[in-house]
Parts: C-alpha cells; structure tokens; sequence
C-alpha cells in the first residue's frame, strides 16, 4: 500500500511537471513568433510600416530606413527614434500578432503572406495586420475569427517553422 501511494505521488507530480512546462511553451509561443512576415523579397517587416505609430498616431505610417531596429531576423522601421527605442524596449507590445501574417487567414489556418499595412485593427491593445480592408473589417466584426486565429496560430506557426528549417538546409 505504501508503495502504491508513492507511485500516485510520482504520477500527480510527474503530470503537474508536464502541464507546468506545456504552459510554460505555450506562453512562450502566443508571445514571440517563431517567423515574422517580410513579405517575399528582402527582411522589412510590415512592408517597412511603423509598428509603434498604430498605437501612438492611431493610424498606418510608413517608416523610415534611418529609424530601423533588427528583431527576430527581420529590420523594423519606424518615423523616429523615439517609436524606435519604445519598440526595442517592449517589441511584443508593438509588433503585430501572429508575425504579422494575415490575421485573417490565420483564423483559417492559413498562411497569408500577402498584407496591406493599411489594413489593420487594434483588438484588445494587440495589432492585427490583413490582407485588405475588408478582412481587416471582418475580422474586427466577428469575434469568432479572433477566437479561430489563435485556435490555429500553434498550427500556423509550427508549418513556418518547418519551412523555415527547410530553408536552412
């Protein structure tokens, strides 16, 4: 009988371990993309847009080259120095979610490459980018695809990944 109750111990413990650390990888994942969206040619994120000014001119501003700041491989711009150092100190604050592919299409499960940077929303003070204005519209609309998008976001993000790595070899 001994033995039996320590064996129950080892497995509630073993099993709290494991959903510890499943939590633990999970949050890590929602937080910081694996692979942030530079479109098909070069490494700009957000085709070069401002992630900081979304926030602070509530409105889509092109960045500049001489305000850029380099964050999980990719070269962010921003309109001055000062949204620079505030994307540096908090960059999963500012930058859009789910790296900035087509919050849309996620809700999919799909990957869209394709974003107009024009074509955003601020839901709950996360920024999402889409495809165009309509989908931005209608992702804002139906809560149901925010619900959907991050159901399929750990999906989503393991295929970049993948082809990330393939890329690699």
């Amino acid at each position: 009988m001994r033995h039996r109750r320590k064996k129950d111990r080892f497995i509630v413990a073993a099993i709290g371990s494991a959903a510890l650390l499943l939590s633990l990888v999970e949050a890590g994942t929602a937080e910081e993309p694996a692979a942030v969206n530079t479109g098909y040619f070069g490494d700009i994120a957000i085709k070069g847009y401002d992630p900081v000014a979304y926030f602070t001119q509530n409105r889509a501003v092109e960045g500049s080259p001489q305000y850029s700041y380099r964050w999980l491989g990719a070269t962010w711009h921003f309109v001055s120095a000062e949204n620079r150092d505030l994307f540096a100190r908090e960059p999963v604050k500012y930058a859009p979610q789910y790296g900035g592919y087509c919050a849309d299409g996620v809700s999919f499960g799909t990957i869209t490459t394709n974003i107009d940077p024009k074509a955003w929303r601020i839901i709950e003070g996360k920024l999402y980018l889409s495809y165009d204005p309509g989908a931005a519209d209608g992702f804002e609309k139906k809560p149901a695809k925010l619900v959907d998008s991050q159901k399929y976001w750990p999906e989503v993000q393991q295929t970049l990944m993948t082809e990330k790595a393939a890329e690699g070899r």
